[in-house]
Formats: structure tokens, sequence, C-alpha cells
């Protein structure tokens, strides 16, 4: 079986900073994707980080970032919805989205927010033992992306005037609503509710212990509920280090990285049994043999390749511009930054 050629490259970045000075990560992260659109991606993506020292605010950053760039796709992988009021943020989404001329791509997920216990009273300190942390978040979140009434009342009171939908609306932002799963669950219920589909390096082993099989099970779940079927999007994250320009230094830290990274990758995780991608570490060539390899990488035309979080800016700066001019054309997609 032939794969897709690659109709989309897109990168992830975490973006660190240091508690001593947060504007210097920050900054870093919004020169990050402007460096992406001038190499061509199509797109940049943030992973959040609560209480730690990574981008606690994607939807802020990506309102910033829409300023600095002109083209290039905007999206979160993922917002925990868990930590979100539905209806705060689909107003947060739509304005960022309207800033940005209709770029943005928000990733969300559910379930209770990571170490709940530690948290709860501090995010819910009256409702915590009765917040729903079901799919019905997303339902909730969608239909006010979507242009669905919030209130029941529409009109003037006063001087002012009264919407019963979210504002800004943004039209066509609810198409490229995202849910980032890991479960078969999850990747039919995305595809029941008319969502694109971001897979990881990170799945649950369910009905395998083969991580490409297990994410290809996925991808055709997700795809058999959607009503667009094999036209549905979905994106997948695996991390990918090309390494073709990169000095002997950075090759040997990327390897060290990966290798380090490595026992995790042989066994199911946890009680949830997670179940987690190699690194892939070498030429681009070789990169996208592998990738033409995996079962589920042949099933889709778009990527968010993620980005290793403790690198350093000329690490990325060498990865970014190795993938865009080197393994994406590889993959089957023209070098965007050399055709420009």
């Amino acid at each position: 079986m032939t794969s897709r050629p690659l109709r989309k490259l897109g990168f992830l970045t975490i973006g660190l900073f240091d508690e001593d000075d947060p504007r210097a990560g920050h900054e870093a992260t919004l020169e990050l994707i402007k460096l992406g659109e001038d190499l061509g991606f199509d797109s940049a993506w943030l992973r959040h980080r609560h209480l730690q020292y990574g981008i606690s605010s994607p939807v802020a950053v990506l309102g910033a970032a829409s300023q600095r760039t002109s083209r290039i796709e905007l999206g979160t992988a993922v917002i925990p919805l868990g930590w979100e009021n539905p209806l705060r943020l689909a107003e947060d989404l739509a304005t960022v989205d309207v800033l940005s001329g209709g770029r943005i791509n928000p990733g969300v997920s559910v379930g209770p927010p990571m170490r709940w216990d530690d948290i709860k009273d501090a995010l819910y300190p009256d409702t915590s033992a009765s917040e729903d942390f079901s799919y019905r978040r997303v339902e909730r979140l969608l239909s006010w992306v979507r242009g669905e009434r919030a209130t029941d009342f529409r009109g003037r009171v006063g001087f002012e005037d009264f919407s019963d939908r979210v504002q800004p609306h943004s039209p066509g932002l609810g198409d490229r609503m995202w849910y980032g799963g890991a479960s078969l669950r999850s990747a039919t219920w995305a595809g029941e509710h008319g969502m694109n589909f971001l897979t990881s390096s990170v799945v649950k082993a369910e009905e395998s212990e083969d991580f490409a099989q297990i994410q290809l099970s996925h991808i055709r779940a997700f795809r058999a509920a959607h009503p667009l079927g094999e036209q549905a999007r979905v994106s997948q994250g695996l991390v990918v280090i090309p390494t073709d320009s990169a000095t002997p230094d950075q090759e040997k830290r990327y390897r060290e990285y990966a290798a380090t990274r490595l026992p995790r990758t042989e066994t199911p995780q946890g009680p949830a049994r997670m179940m987690f991608a190699p690194d892939i570490v070498g030429p681009a060539a070789e990169i996208a043999e592998r990738l033409n390899a995996h079962a589920a990488f042949r099933e889709v035309d778009e990527v968010a390749f993620a980005l290793p979080f403790t690198f350093r800016p000329d690490d990325y700066i060498q990865i970014l511009t190795d993938m865009a001019t080197l393994l994406g054309p590889a993959l089957g997609r023209p070098d965007q930054a050399a055709a420009g």
C-alpha cells in the first residue's frame, strides 16, 4: 500500500520559558512560528502546560502570533477542557480567529485535569465534585463555536444590544475544530460529531500492542463514523528529528535524547496501558522511508511533527529547516520555501 502524498506540513512546540524571564521564552515561541511561516510550513501548533514552565495560555499566544504572521494556520494540540469554561473559551477562540483572518485550528480533549487532587480546590473550589469532564463539555463548546444559541434572550436593554449567541461569530471556525484522541472511543466520537482528528505519539493499547496498528485502527474508526468518510481530516503528530544539516554535536544530542525515551515504547505503560511511538532520528530520506512504512502514516496527508521539548533555539531552526526543505519534499510535498 502506498502512502498518500503529504499535503499539509506542520510542527508542534511546547514553548518552554525560564521562570525568572518568561517573556524571552514566549518571544522565542513567536519567533519560531514566524520562522515556520517563512520556511513554508502550513501550520504551527502549541501544546499547553498548566502550573509548569511552558505555555499556559495557548489561545493568547496564538492571538499574538496571528499579528506576526499572515498565512500559516495556528492550532492548539490540545487544550484540555477540564481547565476551561466552554462558553468563555468559545469567545476567545472566535476572537482570535477573526483577528487571524480565519486561521485558527483549535484542538481540544476531555477528562479530569492532570494532578486533579492537587489543583481541584484552586480550579473549582465550590463545584469540583460536580464538574462534568465528559464529551458533553466538547459538545457545549462546539455548539457555541458553530453559532448555536447560548441564551434565550436577544434584544436591547436600555442602550445596550445583546446577542443570543457567542460574539464575535467566526464562520468556518466550527469546521476547524479538532479532537485529540488516543482511544477507539474518542476517535469514533470525534467522527460522529464532525470534528477533525489529532492523533499523536501516544495511544491506548486496547486491541494490540503494535503502535502503528493501534493508530491505524483509530484513523479508520474516525473516518468510518465521520460524515465526510475518507475525506475527513486527520493529522498525525510523531516526533521526527532530521539530521541532514545538524552539526556532529547536535546529532549526538538528538540520538541520546531518543535513546533515553526508547524503553517506554517497548510495552504499554501504566494502568491506562499507554503506548508511545519511538522518536525517529536521522537523515530526511531515512525518516521518509520509515514513515512510508508506518501503517498509520500511509493513511494521512497532514502532520504536525512534535519538536522535542528541551532543545535549544538553534536546534529548532536546524530541525525546522530540514523538515521544510528536505523531509516535506521527500514525503511528496513540494518545498514551499524554495518555491516562494
